[in-house]
């Protein structure tokens, strides 16, 4: 577990792997393998020798003086999917959470980037026949104008499969809070407005004892998105806002040095933004 655990300034961070894999990256069509293998850069950590990309689906705990905090909550298990190699998932997530020293009952606060079906997963599991909020003591921080839009979204299959069972019952069982795109969360612990991949993604900054780190969420999926910001995902709510994010928040994070969590990076997850010509590189 130790390389997946990294301390700024007072708040530590884990990694929890949900799950990673190897191949196509279907959500960018121009992440074709002699696309990814002319960025060698890459490899080894985000592709392979034949082109294919790495990926992962991983949550992140913050241990704050104050809070103890899980962004995104990743699939879940025993789920019902449209997308049959999400449908029905038994993991160890939560087993492996508990061994990092992270039990349901320990976290306090449950912060969702944005409500993707990846992003609200463990957010409930299943007991019985009913869907129930797995972190009980927890209170769950979806964003306000990030709801407003996904709630109107439930005449679509695939908005309605997560809705129901892993963001309702949360609501039901009144553990929510809506927030905005600039909520302070704790001392340490903000957020700040990436929108594009939906209408209020954020991502979030983590600020202690002059250390700085950032978890992008789905502004970018792959660190080939650096190299090629302007390259489509076919998730993306809105294209060119899309766009605009990447390039705007990748300047930032480079000039600033920030410490990268790329929500579905591959291990080892974390790395600096760097500047190469006119766009940027990932350096783990």
């Amino acid at each position: 577990m130790a390389e997946n655990v990294w301390q700024i300034g007072d708040v530590k961070i884990t990694r929890i792997v949900e799950g990673e894999t190897t191949g196509p990256m279907f959500l960018l069509p121009d992440a074709t393998k002699e696309n990814i293998l002319a960025m060698p850069w890459l490899q080894p950590h985000f592709a392979d020798e034949q082109g294919n990309c790495r990926i992962s689906i991983h949550a992140l705990v913050l241990d704050t003086p104050t809070k103890t905090i899980v962004v995104d909550t990743c699939l879940g298990n025993d789920k019902q999917r449209a997308m049959e190699f999400w449908a029905n998932l038994q993991t160890k997530f939560m087993d492996d959470m508990a061994a990092a020293g992270y039990p349901p009952e320990s976290i306090d606060t449950v912060l969702c980037t944005h409500l993707h079906t990846d992003h609200v997963g463990w957010n409930t599991k299943l007991e019985g026949d009913r869907w129930v909020p797995t972190f009980p003591q927890a209170e769950y921080l979806f964003g306000e104008a990030e709801w407003e839009y996904t709630d109107a979204q439930r005449s679509n299959p695939l908005y309605n499969e997560f809705i129901v069972d892993s963001i309702q019952p949360v609501i039901d069982a009144g553990l929510a809070r809506f927030v905005d795109m600039n909520e302070k969360i704790c001392d340490e612990v903000c957020l700040v407005p990436t929108p594009g991949h939906t209408p209020g993604h954020v991502s979030v900054v983590i600020s202690s004892k002059g250390e700085r780190a950032v978890i992008t969420g789905d502004f970018l999926h792959h660190p080939c998105q650096m190299e090629e910001p302007y390259w489509e995902c076919e998730a993306d709510w809105d294209t060119p806002m899309a766009q605009k994010t990447r390039v705007e928040r990748l300047g930032e994070f480079a000039d600033e040095s920030l410490l990268v969590f790329g929500t579905h990076f591959a291990s080892p997850s974390a790395g600096r933004v760097v500047r190469k010509s006119k766009h940027f590189q990932f350096e783990v």
